[in-house]
């Protein structure tokens, strides 16, 4: 009795949890009995559920499929189909499979009970019933309902929220990348055919600042396009068979002039070709942002080490800074979509926090990792790992 007291009680403040609108809901009963089904249908309906009512099992199993109730009170002992059947039947079809159903039942053999939640029962409710008994069990389980349909509509909003901000990214970052691009190539050129002797020291400090922001800005759109990308699915690995050192080097050319800029050397080590099986373009885009990384991190008047070496199957790329190092409390904070972490560089200038969480993306789609060491104050160096091509 204690027990029974319990789960009642229970079920009582599990009912609660969720809010429903009774008369949204349509509850099926199925009972033999003319006066049990009059009975039941008079409290439920005080409860202003909605109430469909069948006098046997094959008569509940024609109105199921046709009317799909929320809920089904169904009694066991029936002539035509007993309450099992009737059960079994409706969970094998995937359309009703899902419509909890309360067993109503004279029965108390323990096997019985077994034998019914094995059949698809969600509960039972023992003839004579509590009216108080009866109307807390169904709630609970029309609780239940409505709070799977409150979790799938949340759900269904929030895919549409996350695809329409994907969209949103996407489109910003392709629309604006052409015209940056373009105006990105003017900067250059410009920088290098205007020195301070011909348009003074002052304008060429802005033209120096406008180029590099700019710079920034464009690498910012390419990370947030690929990500984009890669996060809905439409950015697929492109495996082929490349050398990584000339991958390397190509992303060493393209920031020269921004090193040179901090003067900063950039020092890579001689190796022989080491040939990987990778996307390449991935791995142009990994390179980039971690040696954009070093210089915007590097101290003025500082190199950076690069080495590409082999370790088992694996080739590593490492790229080496001597600037400000990164605090122990933010390194945790590193690499991880949820904090989001950005910093400034040495020369203020600012970071998304998007390119090293692309980099780590695009390293675990082919096959590899991505990890770093930092020191405060010594400097950081951020390594990866791709598969070497197969000979």
């Amino acid at each position: 009795m204690l027990i029974f007291l319990k789960e009642f009680s229970k079920l009582k403040c599990m009912s609660s949890v969720f809010n429903f609108n009774p008369s949204e809901y349509r509850i099926l009963v199925v009972d033999d009995v003319v006066a049990n089904i009059l009975l039941l249908k008079v409290l439920l309906t005080n409860e202003k559920f909605g109430i469909l009512t069948a006098s046997g099992g094959c008569e509940a199993i024609d109105i199921t499929q046709k009317e799909k109730p929320d809920l089904i009170l169904l009694d066991v002992m029936m002539p035509d189909k007993s309450g099992f059947e009737v059960a079994k039947t409706l969970k094998e079809d995937e359309n009703t499979a899902e419509i909890p159903i309360i067993f109503l039942t004279a029965l108390d053999n323990p096997s019985d009970i077994v034998e019914g939640f094995h059949v698809g029962g969600n509960d039972f409710v023992s003839k004579p019933f509590s009216k108080d008994e009866l109307i807390v069990r169904v709630k609970h389980q029309i609780s239940l309902i409505a709070a799977k349909r409150t979790i799938i509509e949340q759900r269904d909003e929030l895919e549409k929220t996350i695809e329409g901000r994907d969209k949103m990214y996407s489109v910003i970052a392709h629309d604006l990348r052409s015209p940056m691009g373009s105006v990105k190539m003017v900067l250059n050129l410009l920088s290098l055919s205007l020195t301070p002797d011909t348009i003074g020291a002052d304008m060429a400090e802005l033209l120096n600042t406008a180029n590099h922001t700019v710079e920034d800005l464009f690498a910012l759109l390419d990370n947030l396009l690929k990500w984009t990308k890669s996060m809905t699915g439409k950015l697929k690995v492109v495996y082929q068979d490349f050398d990584i050192i000339e991958v390397v080097k190509g992303a060493i050319e393209i920031f020269a002039m921004v090193a040179q800029a901090k003067n900063i050397e950039i020092v890579m080590e001689d190796s022989d070709p080491i040939n990987v099986h990778a996307d390449i373009d991935m791995m142009k885009t990994i390179c980039r942002n971690l040696l954009s990384n070093a210089i915007k991190f590097s101290k003025q008047d500082k190199k950076i080490e690069i080495k590409v070496g082999i370790e088992g199957d694996m080739a590593v790329v490492s790229v080496r800074d001597y600037g400000e190092g990164i605090p122990k409390e933010a390194q945790a904070k590193l690499m991880h979509v949820n904090t989001h972490f950005s910093t400034f560089g040495t020369n203020k200038e600012e970071g998304s926090g998007l390119g090293l969480l692309l980099c780590q993306d695009f390293a675990t789609k082919n096959g590899g990792k991505i990890w770093f060491e930092s020191a405060e104050g010594e400097g950081s160096t951020f390594s990866f790992s791709i598969p070497l091509q197969v000979v």
